[in-house]
């Protein structure tokens, strides 16, 4: 990216029912892991960035995750594609900060780290409004590209319209 204050918005697509396959809670649904891991390091050079001094509050994008798909049977609706990512984000977070711990890294230098290398308030549960501290607007909207009634990617236009 070669000019990141010209960044208004991110739109990260997810396929709703790709990452329904399987259990939510079971290690073994690839696809959730993949998009929730690509989804926290989105978020978490956001929030980085929205949190140096050398960022005005103006230039915080603003992201909406756009469930696609969801015209399929298998696709989670929007509130549950929020609430599965936010699961599996607070399962990601806490994995990396038990690597950190079982690397050798005393207590104390964990306590002196800085904050903006967790995501959200870095403790517990994982839920999109923490962000919300830094500026950082995220909203589930769902959708379909193509369908057999057509698209409706309306809720997206709108976030667009209002966003941007």
């Amino acid at each position: 990216m070669t000019k990141p204050q010209n960044l208004k918005g991110i739109i990260f697509m997810v396929d709703a029912a790709d990452i329904s396959s399987g259990n939510a809670s079971s290690t073994d649904n690839e696809p959730l892991r993949q998009a929730a891991e690509y989804l926290h390091d989105i978020l978490l050079l956001l929030q980085k960035r929205a949190t140096s001094s050398k960022t005005t509050r103006e230039s915080t994008p603003q992201v909406l995750v756009a469930a696609n798909k969801l015209d399929l049977f298998t696709a989670l609706p929007a509130p549950l594609v929020k609430t599965v990512l936010e699961a599996e984000i607070t399962k990601l977070r806490d994995s990396r900060n038990k690597g950190l711990l079982d690397s050798g890294v005393g207590l104390s230098e964990l306590d002196t780290r800085d904050e903006k290398e967790l995501l959200g308030d870095g403790q517990g549960k994982f839920e999109f409004s923490q962000l919300g501290q830094a500026d950082i607007s995220i909203r589930v909207a769902g959708g379909n590209v193509v369908g057999a009634d057509g698209p409706d990617v309306q809720q997206w236009w709108d976030w667009i319209g209002s966003s941007l």
